[in-house]
């Protein structure tokens, strides 16, 4: 029986898909893919940039109690207690774009709205 159930469990295992980890990852001020700087992220206080190449392809900054996702100074997203909204209607939790960035929240949710939008490949 011990036997049986051995192999059961290990055929189910095997049949199981692997769960993969974040494709980015944080590496101090790098957001990496594969080992290769794909962002970089500067930080001024509570705000923070992405850049791509050199060029700042959008900001997160803080407005009284949420940070706000900006592109060419329009606002795309706000974050505000573990929520992403978009035009004032929930779009996503920042833990969800934790689970494709492995970042801190502010700067996964940024990456995650600047995704969505298409701002970034």
């Amino acid at each position: 029986m011990t036997k049986l159930l051995t192999i059961c469990t290990f055929l189910i295992l095997a049949a199981s898909p692997a769960v993969a980890g974040p494709d980015y990852k944080c590496q101090g001020d790098r957001v990496e893919k594969g080992g290769s700087t794909q962002f970089t992220i500067r930080r001024s206080g509570a705000d923070l940039s992405i850049e791509k190449g050199g060029s700042t392809k959008a900001r997160t900054v803080k407005r009284g109690s949420k940070m706000v996702v900006e592109v060419g100074g329009s606002t795309k997203a706000e974050i505000e207690n573990g929520k992403i909204s978009k035009g004032g209607s929930s779009w996503a939790n920042v833990s969800d774009a934790q689970r494709e960035f492995d970042c801190d929240g502010d700067v996964a949710a940024s990456l995650w709205v600047l995704f969505k939008l298409g701002v970034l490949p």
